[in-house]
Parts: structure tokens; sequence; C-alpha cells
């Protein structure tokens, strides 16, 4: 596993946000499953993932699965919020100093999509 998957774990098990910082490029990209246009940009980035991490980061979050290039990887997890079984993908791409600069978020089922559309409604509301 590379540096960068391996920060982005230890992130995700210790719900540090402030890894982020360093992780995340300046021009990184960020594609959310449910707003239309890529939010560009290390701050709305950092805004999403954070708020990613106070909704799904549980105990019963885990990546099941990896698939891992030389400068992207896409990582499936599964996690289950308020009774309802999330699936999902992580699809991240980095630069050559390790900084992420392409993150996109896919999920199933319907049920799963709008019930984390309101949870991170209501996070990103709290954060802005």
């Amino acid at each position: 596993m590379n540096e960068t998957l391996r920060t982005w774990h230890r992130a995700i098990e210790e719900k540090d946000v402030g890894a982020l910082d360093l992780l995340i490029a300046d021009d990184c990209v960020f594609h959310s499953p449910v707003v239309h246009t890529p939010q560009r940009g290390k701050a709305l980035t950092k805004m999403y993932l954070s708020a990613a991490f106070m909704v799904l980061a549980n105990d019963t979050f885990t990546y099941v699965r990896e698939v891992v290039g030389e400068s992207d990887a896409v990582l499936e997890f599964t996690v289950e919020v308020q009774g309802i079984h999330v699936n999902g993908v992580d699809m991240i791409r980095w630069n050559a100093d390790g900084q992420i600069v392409d993150f996109k978020v896919m999920l199933r089922p319907m049920k799963a999509i709008n019930l984390l559309n309101g949870l991170m409604r209501q996070m990103l509301q709290q954060t802005s």
C-alpha cells in the first residue's frame, strides 16, 4: 500500500480530519454522489470529507475491496447508518507528491443515498 492510501486509512480509522490538510492538494476536485457540480479546491473538498467522516466513520465502516494503481485507487466500502446498509465506492487519484487531486464518491442503494444526502446536508450546514 502506498503512503497516500496508508495516510487515508489512518485518517478514517482515527477520524482525524486534521490529516486532510496535508493529504488534499490545493486544486483537488470533489465529486459528490448527490451534488451535480464538481466541488473545486482544497477547502470544499475538506469540508465534504470532514462531514463524511462524521456521518460515515462509525464502527461498521469497512473497506471490503481495493483496486490500486500507480496514482489512483478504487475503494469499495460498506457501512450501516441508522439501520440502513450502505454500499459505496471512493475513487481517489493523487499527484506525484502523494496529495489527493480528485475524489469521487458513488453510493447505493437509493434509500442510502437519500439518507446520506439529508445527514450530509445537516453536517455541512453546521460547518458553514
